[in-house]
């Protein structure tokens, strides 16, 4: 089993979930978050007051799958995800050793 980490642009949120249905994934946590890369935030006038916005608001995605489902998973984030400008995100895929489903006690897969 792998979990992706997924960093993305919030109103990119819908097309990613609706691509991940689309194969056949269907359980994900979402998160909002803040952060920054290579963008480094960026500066905004209100009231006539100059300020620095360091973090930026984006979507973490967290999902555990089998391996079978993995390169899938991870084309239709990036195909959902991109816009070509930089801040598009990041994915990060780790292994996971055990996953328990604490209602039934399943492990493994099946508790996925």
């Amino acid at each position: 089993m792998k979990k992706i980490e997924a960093i993305i642009k919030p109103f990119k949120l819908e097309e990613v979930k609706d691509a991940l249905g689309e194969v056949g994934i269907e359980g994900m946590t979402v998160t909002e978050v803040k952060g920054f890369g290579r963008q480094k935030g960026h500066t905004e006038i209100y009231r006539g007051s100059e300020y620095t916005v360091d973090f930026l608001p984006k979507i973490k995605l967290e999902i555990v799958i089998g391996d079978d489902k993995v390169e899938s998973a991870l084309t239709a984030i990036v195909k959902a995800a991109k816009t070509g400008k930089i801040g598009d995100g990041k994915l990060f895929v780790s292994a996971v050793e055990q996953v328990i489903r604490i209602r039934t006690e399943e492990k493994g897969e099946s508790a996925v």
